[in-house]
């Protein structure tokens, strides 16, 4: 993996990488531009950090202010983080962006993966960030590490409409790349 920062996203798709088409590659049926998606993911994140902070004050309370405020640098500092293990996923070239603006920062890259590693590569964040402090948090009834948890389960919003198009989309065999802000599959000859 080789990881180029090409910083400040001019939410432009056409700045974005890409290669030429796989022949028969199909269009995932997904949000069709950014303004779309960001609309989408925030309604799925909105969803998922109400859902993960009712089981967190339903297990141990409502949260204090200090562990609501050290959760929150936590899940600000994560987010470079979650990036670069996206981007650890990757074999070739990967792209960092930033859109701190627009709250986005994202890996993008060309290569071509397997619907496994696909979404092994979408989900492997939210894993390490979301679903084991949450988990921990909640078994041991750590406050701190409850409400990371489910921050950073909201940070998984836009990986989780990839994983859901793959899973559905993809015949089995498929592979699929990333192509400007879309992803298609297609299938190996």
């Amino acid at each position: 993996m080789k990881l180029h920062y090409k910083g400040k996203f001019d939410m432009n798709p056409d700045s974005l990488p890409f290669s030429e088409h796989e022949e028969g590659a199909v269009a995932f049926k997904e949000p069709k531009d950014i303004k779309q998606m960001a609309i989408v993911a925030n309604v799925i994140a909105l969803i998922t950090v109400v859902l993960a902070y009712v089981a967190v004050s339903a297990r141990m309370g409502i949260p204090s202010p200090f562990a609501l405020i050290i959760s929150m640098i936590l899940f600000a500092v994560s987010m470079l983080p979650h990036e670069l293990i996206h981007a650890l996923c990757f074999k070739e070239d990967v792209y960092l962006y930033t859109s701190l603006k627009n709250g986005m920062l994202f890996v993008t890259g060309t290569e071509r993966m397997s619907k496994g590693r696909f979404v092994f590569m979408s989900l492997l964040p939210t894993l390490i960030f979301g679903v084991i402090p949450f988990t921990i948090g909640l078994v041991f009834k750590i406050e701190i590490l409850g409400v990371f948890g489910a921050l950073s389960l909201s940070a998984g919003a836009g990986d989780y409409i990839n994983v859901f198009n793959a899973l559905t989309q993809m015949p089995r065999g498929a592979k699929c790349y990333m192509h400007k802000f879309n992803t298609y599959w297609y299938m190996e000859k």
